[in-house]
């Protein structure tokens, strides 16, 4: 993977690589500071490491251990770095389970075609701006990937490209009366090491039940783009031929659900945008119009408390993938073309 720009960012970059231990070690290490300054204040933080959760946290923990033992290892790295407990961190990365609404949103948009284009706002927490990064990662078993990262967090469930040629993009589903029996960031970390994209999608499949997520697949070489939700014992799976958008809440699966306003109206304005023949993905991504809470999250109130931390533009191209990282209230660009 080349990177063509490199312009000096709040979006942080790390590189690692080495035994999953390792990495996830290098990943605390790299998120140490903010969680300790920013996130362990939140009332997330405090309700998701509450003790009543402990009980299904051991089991989903020793169902990681069981399942893949790999990414329980690169979680203890990570609690390694981040100074804290494995079961506390264990909690955090299982936050999604534990609760049926998280600030996890996010905004996928697809422009099928003989070069396809995937383009994604990743929101979250606004005490994470400017504590997130991008990470190139090379497990020394596994194919190398490039992936946004939030600190205290396992990679994989945001957006990434793998050096198989993987594109992926996630995003929340607030799901109801869910008895998980794997973390879902398990899951999409697992995702990462598939070598390709039918392999990706029967890992999918066949996942146990849990919380849900929204996934976008696509890779370099194939000119298909998959929709799938995930969720409950729940699964579901789109080949996208026209432009399509969605703003997390489950499009195809018939699931109890939680659909927050902003979700709602994201998911209408977007459609509106489409239809009107919009086709620029930056400016369906950015836009602050309509008659709701907008695609482009930078308020503080928000009321999921969630902001556009970046947007991504995957570009797959027949000489691989192009991608192109921008921050909000930045002119400066992160961009490159894999595989990684």
């Amino acid at each position: 993977m080349t990177i063509l720009d490199d312009t000096p960012s709040r979006l942080g970059w790390l590189e690692a690589a080495g035994t999953h231990r390792e990495i996830g070690l290098a990943l605390g290490r790299q998120g140490r500071r903010a969680v300790h300054e920013r996130l362990m204040d939140t009332p997330l933080w405090r309700e998701v490491t509450a003790v009543r959760h402990v009980p299904l946290v051991r089991h989903l923990l020793a169902a990681t251990i069981e399942r893949f033992p790999w990414v329980a290892e690169e979680l203890a790295g990570l609690a390694e770095g981040l100074g804290l407990p494995l079961e506390t961190v264990a909690a955090w990365n299982c936050r999604g389970d534990l609760l049926a609404s998280v600030p996890d949103g996010c905004t996928t948009l697809v422009l099928p075609g003989r070069v396809p284009r995937i383009a994604h706002n990743e929101d979250g927490l606004p005490c994470l701006d400017g504590a997130c990064f991008l990470a190139r990662l090379r497990p020394s078993s596994q194919p190398a990937f490039l992936t946004f990262c939030y600190p205290g967090s396992l990679p994989g469930h945001t957006f990434s490209l793998t050096a198989a040629g993987l594109v992926i993009t996630i995003n929340n589903l607030r799901l109801a009366g869910i008895v998980p029996e794997l973390p879902r960031m398990v899951l999409s970390r697992a995702l990462l090491a598939q070598p390709d994209i039918a392999t990706a999608l029967a890992l999918l499949e066949a996942a146990p039940p849990g919380a849900g997520f929204h996934y976008t697949l696509a890779q370099a070489g194939h000119a298909e783009v998959l929709s799938v939700e995930v969720g409950g014992s729940g699964f579901s799976c789109r080949r996208l031929s026209a432009p399509a958008l969605h703003a997390n809440h489950c499009l195809d699966l018939d699931l109890p659900q939680v659909i927050t306003d902003s979700s709602r109206y994201r998911q209408r304005r977007g459609e509106t945008l489409i239809a009107a023949g919009e086709r620029d993905p930056m400016a369906v991504l950015g836009d602050t119009g309509g008659p709701g809470l907008p695609i482009y999250r930078r308020e503080p109130d928000d009321p999921d408390e969630e902001n556009t931390l970046a947007t991504v533009l995957f570009r797959l191209t027949p000489e691989g993938v192009a991608w192109r990282v921008t921050v909000p209230g930045e002119a400066g660009i992160r961009e490159g073309v894999g595989p990684v």
